[in-house]
């Protein structure tokens, strides 16, 4: 028998792919603030109404909860602190708390951005010190799902991206496929150092997680440190593009309003030895990014801006 499955941010890059793949098995309720998603039963959840999120757990009393809504875009987040830290901390803690009442099993997608980017390849272990607001508050989610003394798991993941946009904006992935498509150049830093994770890779890590009531700490990234340069070269390789459209710069010569980790890699050691869906190579990744991308019938080319790309 299936579980009642509540995803927060199913209309997202990450909660979206969960859904997908959840709804084959399992009845799956899919929590979402503007347009309702395509896959599960829709349930408006907006996190700035802690109110109603509390009341939405409490009346489905779901089996297992993945919450993986969050404002992920580490510029908003530092000019809009106090919004950041009630959808990214406040609306966790309220959603822990109400899993715990429930007696749902709960994992909360959290990110590479807890850590400093010091020395990289970061294990479960690494004790967090972040240096920009969205990992401040990602951090302040983490522990106040342990606080809540719930059954729970924890799952890190670094720069998602997938084969078309969600929630209204473009990914990493998608923003340099349709830019270099397009013809246009774009900067891409060669001195920062992450671990790029395909969505539906996380999300079938994330769902063995939660159907196999795992606990603890899990970094659930794909498992390659790469700059961010040799991530975008190694993507238009993939799909053919003209890589000489990629300009190198430097963080130093980027206008961002947070500062960034310079390597918040991560170690995977732990899921590789641990699940049965383990993180997959970069190279395996985009072959698996590229038979999506036709599968989503997305072209090459011919868009229209849907917002900025996010992860950066």
């Amino acid at each position: 028998m299936g579980l009642k499955l509540l995803v927060t941010g199913a209309g997202g890059l990450l909660g979206s792919a969960v859904a997908k793949i959840a709804s084959d098995r399992h009845t799956v309720f899919s929590g979402f603030r503007r347009r309702a998603p395509k896959f599960g039963n829709p349930v408006l959840m907006d996190l700035l109404n802690l109110e109603r999120v509390h009341r939405v757990v409490l009346t489905l009393k779901p089996d297992a909860i993945i919450h993986a809504a969050a404002l992920t875009d580490v510029d908003k987040c530092e000019a809009e602190k106090r919004v950041a830290t009630k959808v990214n901390y406040e609306a966790t803690k309220t959603i822990s708390a109400a899993a715990a009442r429930a007696g749902a099993y709960l994992l909360y997608v959290s990110t590479d951005a807890i850590f400093d980017g010091k020395r990289g390849m970061y294990r479960e272990t690494d004790r967090p010190n972040p240096i920009n607001h969205y990992g401040l508050t990602k951090l302040m989610g983490e522990e106040a799902v342990g606080a809540a003394r719930g059954k729970s798991c924890i799952a890190r993941s670094s720069v998602i991206y997938g084969s078309k946009p969600a929630a209204l904006k473009d990914n990493f992935a998608v923003w340099l496929i349709e830019k270099l498509t397009a013809g246009q150049s774009a900067n891409i830093v060669t001195d920062q150092f992450v671990s790029p994770s395909l969505n539906s890779n996380v999300a079938e890590m994330t769902l063995e997680l939660t159907e196999r009531s795992l606990t603890g700490i899990y970094h659930t990234s794909g498992c390659s440190r790469v700059s961010r340069y040799d991530f975008a070269e190694a993507l238009a390789a993939t799909f053919g593009l003209d890589a000489s459209l990629i300009r190198a710069v430097r963080m130093n010569d980027m206008k961002w309003t947070a500062r960034r980790p310079r390597d918040s890699s991560l170690d995977v050691r732990k899921a590789m030895s641990s699940l049965n869906h383990v993180p997959l190579l970069l190279g395996d990744s985009l072959v698996r990014l590229k038979t999506e991308y036709r599968e989503a019938g997305r072209k090459i080319g011919r868009r229209q801006a849907r917002g900025r790309a996010t992860g950066s």
